[in-house]
């Protein structure tokens, strides 16, 4: 596909005319360093170049006429989108706006080496595919059976050759029996609410017990709980990783599809898909056919967590005697400010112990891709997670995202610390239906 002239950077500039990083969102940064304690990077290497405000003057730099380089790109690509310098800046800079505006900007005006391109053409020919994912299973679960994924893990041999690879087979999840949703699942009790319920990709595929009990949960606080069968990703994925072209049109299709089901909210369990999904009026804003439709769908989009607080509780919660350790995924704490819901709804199950984190803010290291792009990094950052994690002794670790769980499950699992495992709704869905605290507490999840 040719690209229009208004998409060609300008000459000794780093960035084309479509929506590049806002000068007046730089011009917030008033470089106070609030940010760097919080920048999973700066706290990594300590370079002013992988820190927000450094990101922010390379992007200055960019719109002043700097070519973009090599260098300039490697300095964005290694940020993980974690947002938590939103949450930490006393000057309110948009900083999730600019990074996503660069990104774009970096798939169009960039050519990576080879390997980079097939990479990253490997993982969206994949992972943004409920049908391929599904086909991956068998083979997945023969490799975890035949106990080859554990030899590989010990051994370490594929980490010697292939450092992305390895880090591709350590995140692989223990699969557990797909269970498939109907189409609809009707309320228990007088009807409160109809809901729509995004199933996701990785979400569906590698944990679809989470759907399962996001549903059964809904449908015990007096929901209709509706699941399009024509819905497919969302293009979480995609918008993060600066696929502009690609998101929207992921976009578009889930839009038609939850307008389709006639539903009043839709409800996601999945932090970085809900993230995107609230953004669709600006990732469609240029659209007149979808652009208004944009809006209405990102108002009416709610993590399950926070739709649960906002309704308010129905079904009776029975006791968990369990210590609980609740992880923010970064795209529910930082991108949507979702922090007390999820505490609120376990502080409800009586018997249960909630444990804070220590370094709370400080991101796993999954990030989408992140981990898969930059294992080495990412192991780093996971394994300092998993020591927090081990110093609050809780029996359970709970949090509200795939690649979360994935990451944090690979890291304490390599520093040997074992750890039952399990999103907020499985575990709200164990306290509703009487479960012993034994149905969550799976030490390996692997």
């Amino acid at each position: 596909m040719t690209r229009s002239t208004e998409r060609t950077p300008a000459a000794g500039g780093a960035f084309d005319a479509h929506r590049p990083p806002s000068p007046e969102l730089i011009s917030d940064c008033v470089h106070c360093g609030f940010c760097l304690p919080t920048c999973p990077t700066y706290t990594l290497w300590g370079e002013e170049m992988d820190s927000p405000r450094g990101r922010i003057y390379l992007m200055k730099s960019g719109l002043e006429g700097e070519p973009m380089t090599d260098s300039m790109v490697q300095h964005f690509d290694a940020c993980l989108g974690c947002m938590s310098c939103v949450t930490a800046c006393p000057s309110g800079v948009q900083y999730d706006a600019l990074i996503e505006a660069t990104r774009a900007q970096v798939e169009r005006n960039h050519r990576r080496d080879p390997k980079d391109r097939a990479l990253r053409a490997a993982i969206f020919a994949l992972f943004p595919h409920k049908k391929r994912l599904r086909l991956m299973r068998g083979p997945l679960r023969l490799f975890q059976a035949s106990g080859l994924q554990k030899l590989l893990d010990r051994s370490g041999l594929l980490r010697r050759i292939s450092p992305k690879l390895a880090m591709m087979t350590e995140l692989a999840p223990k699969l557990e029996k797909a269970e498939r949703l109907p189409a609809r699942i009707p309320a228990r009790g007088p009807r409160r609410a109809t809901v729509g319920l995004l199933t996701g990709c990785v979400q569906g595929e590698f944990f679809p017990q989470v759907n399962a009990a996001t549903a059964r949960v809904l449908a015990a606080e007096g929901c209709d709980v509706v699941v399009p069968e024509n819905q497919g990703c969302c293009g979480a994925l995609s918008v993060h990783n600066g696929r502009e072209e690609e998101a929207q049109r992921y976009a578009r299709r889930t839009i038609d599809a939850f307008e389709k089901a006639g539903v009043e909210t839709v409800v996601v369990n999945a932090a970085g898909c809900g993230s995107s999904m609230k953004e669709y009026a600006t990732l469609l804003e240029d659209d007149p056919a979808y652009a208004a439709r944009a809006k209405r769908f990102a108002e009416s989009t709610r993590d399950v967590a926070e739709f649960l607080v906002q309704l308010g509780p129905a079904a009776e919660r029975h006791p968990l005697e369990v210590s609980v350790a609740y992880h923010d995924a970064c795209h529910l704490g930082h991108a949507q400010g979702i922090r007390a819901q999820p505490r609120e709804l376990l502080r409800g199950i009586p018997g249960l112990e909630l444990r804070e984190i220590p370094e709370a803010e400080l991101c796993c290291g999954s990030a989408g891709i992140w981990n898969i792009l930059n294992p080495e990094p990412a192991r780093e950052l996971g394994d300092r997670k998993a020591r927090n994690i081990a110093k609050t002794e809780a029996a359970l670790l709970v949090t509200a995202n795939p690649g979360c769980l994935m990451q944090v499950s690979s890291s304490l699992e390599r520093q040997g610390t074992r750890i039952g495992m399990a999103h907020t709704v499985e575990v709200l869905d164990a306290s509703i239906r009487g479960l012993p605290v034994t149905s969550l507490a799976r030490a390996e999840r692997r």
